[in-house]
C-alpha cells in the first residue's frame, strides 16, 4: 500500500493546524487520568484560591509553550526517530495541559489570554533550534526541562498547603518533565552555549510574571 511521506512543508502545515487547536480550540483531552484523582477539593480562602489559580495558569501556559516547542522541533526534525521522540513527549504535555485546564476550572479561573502569543514564540524557537541540528534541538529540550523541573519544584513550595489536588498535578508534571529531559540527553542532546540558558531563564521569568496575572 502506498504511504505518503510528509515533506517538511507538510509537517509545518500540520503543526500550524495543531497550534490553532491548542491556542484557540476546545479543552484538551488527557490520555492519562489526572493525578488529582479522587482527592478532595480543599476549602481555600479567596486569597489562596486566586494564588493557586495564578500558579496553575502559569503552569498551563508553560504546557502551551511546551506543546509549541516540541511541535516546532518535530516539524523540521531531520531524523525520524528524533521526530517520534518529540511527538511522544508532546503527547504527555497534552496530558499536563488538560490537567492544568481542569484545575483552573475547579479554581474558578481561566488560562492566560496571551496563550496564542506564547505558542507562536515557542513554536518559532523550536523550529529554529531544529533547523540548526537535531542535537541542538534535543539540547533545547534538555535545558527547557531542567528549568521547568526547577520551576515546578518552586510551585510545590508556593501552592497552598491544603490544595492537595493542585500539588498532585504539579508533582506528576515535574516527574514527567525530568524523564523528558533525561530521554533527550540520552538521545544526543548537547549542552547549549552559556548565553542561551540565561536568555531562556529570562524569557521564562517574563512569561511566568505575565501569565500569573493575565
Amino acid at each position: 500500500m502506498f504511504e505518503r511521506r510528509h515533506s517538511p512543508f507538510d509537517r509545518v502545515l500540520m503543526e500550524i493546524e495543531r497550534a490553532l487547536g491548542t491556542a484557540f480550540g476546545a479543552a484538551p483531552e488527557a490520555a492519562r487520568a489526572s493525578p488529582a484523582g479522587d482527592l478532595a477539593e480543599a476549602p481555600l480562602s479567596d486569597t489562596e484560591r486566586r494564588h493557586a489559580a495564578g500558579l496553575m495558569r502559569v503552569n498551563h501556559t508553560g504546557e502551551v509553550c511546551a506543546q509549541a516547542l516540541y511541535s516546532g522541533q518535530a516539524a523540521v526534525a531531520r531524523d525520524a526517530g528524533t521526530r517520534a521522540q518529540l511527538l511522544a513527549a508532546a503527547g504527555e504535555e497534552t496530558d499536563h495541559l488538560a490537567w492544568c485546564d481542569e484545575r483552573l476550572a475547579a479554581l474558578r479561573s481561566r488560562p492566560s489570554l496571551l496563550n496564542p502569543l506564547w505558542y507562536a514564540g515557542s513554536f518559532a524557537i523550536g523550529a529554529g533550534a531544529a533547523l540548526v541540528s537535531d542535537r541542538v534541538s534535543l539540547g533545547f529540550v534538555v535545558e527547557t526541562e531542567r528549568q521547568v523541573e526547577a520551576h515546578l519544584g518552586e510551585h510545590l513550595q508556593r501552592l497552598p498547603a491544603d490544595d492537595a489536588r493542585s500539588r498532585a498535578v504539579v508533582a506528576q508534571m515535574q516527574a514527567d518533565e525530568a524523564c523528558h529531559g533525561q530521554a533527550a540527553q540520552a538521545a544526543g542532546g548537547i549542552d547549549l552555549p552559556r548565553p542561551i540558558p540565561a536568555l531562556m531563564r529570562f524569557a521564562s521569568w517574563v512569561m511566568k510574571t505575565v501569565a500569573y496575572r493575565v
